[in-house]
């Protein structure tokens, strides 16, 4: 089973080592980073692979990228792990903005043990359900490549709710064909009813929902 880590970001040494100790006195394994950019670093940044699953930790006010740019450079290359922010009173208003921009919680200073260790587990709570869909997504993109042109166009056509012979029509191939065709992308795909087989077209092309 993959362990999930809560990266801690600040460039103070100290609340590093303390929300360290804090969180891995809690048995919640943690990574500590003196920036954002060393942080992003060590995740391969913008490398596609998406990161494993666990949170982040950033002060909103640092040299470098604030926790706010860090929470913008997430965003932008597709890094999904929740980030909370740390803020002290005067930076309220600036936390509040990485609440709106997509934080999944900010805390102020000074807070006790128990409010942060909360937080930090909702959000690994959440980086744990976006790692497994996304992982899910990615068995079903593999399994998609697997397809022929022919049984991509069959899947797209079965996943509009149009019926062997309708399809066999648009394709100008027999309904023998289509059902053969068919059949392979039930096997392809692994899905073991129609239903299944829609919502991984859903998952793959979330916009066709729409």
């Amino acid at each position: 089973m993959i362990q999930a880590l809560v990266h801690v970001v600040d460039d103070d040494p100290a609340v590093r080592d303390s929300l360290t100790m804090l969180l891995e006195a809690a048995d919640l394994p943690a990574q500590a980073h003196p920036d954002a950019e060393s942080f992003l670093a060590t995740l391969g940044e913008g490398d596609g692979a998406g990161p494993l699953p666990g949170c982040v930790v950033a002060d909103v006010r640092m040299p470098g990228l604030s926790g706010l740019d860090l929470l913008a450079r997430m965003q932008r290359d597709g890094l999904d792990l929740p980030l909370i922010v740390i803020t002290g009173h005067a930076d309220v208003a600036m936390a509040v903005q990485a609440l709106k921009a997509g934080a999944a919680d900010f805390i102020e200073k000074p807070f006790d043990d128990e409010t942060f260790l909360v937080s930090v587990r909702d959000a690994l709570d959440r980086g744990e359900r976006s790692f497994r869909r996304r992982q899910r997504r990615d068995q079903i993109e593999a399994r998609a490549r697997t397809l022929t042109p022919r049984e991509a166009e069959v899947m797209e056509r079965v996943v509009r709710g149009l019926p062997n012979k309708a399809v066999a029509a648009e394709l100008a191939i027999s309904v023998r064909t289509v059902e053969i065709h068919r059949a392979r992308v039930m096997e392809k795909m692994g899905a073991d009813s129609l239903s299944a087989l829609v919502r991984m077209a859903l998952e793959l092309d979330p916009a066709a929902s729409e």
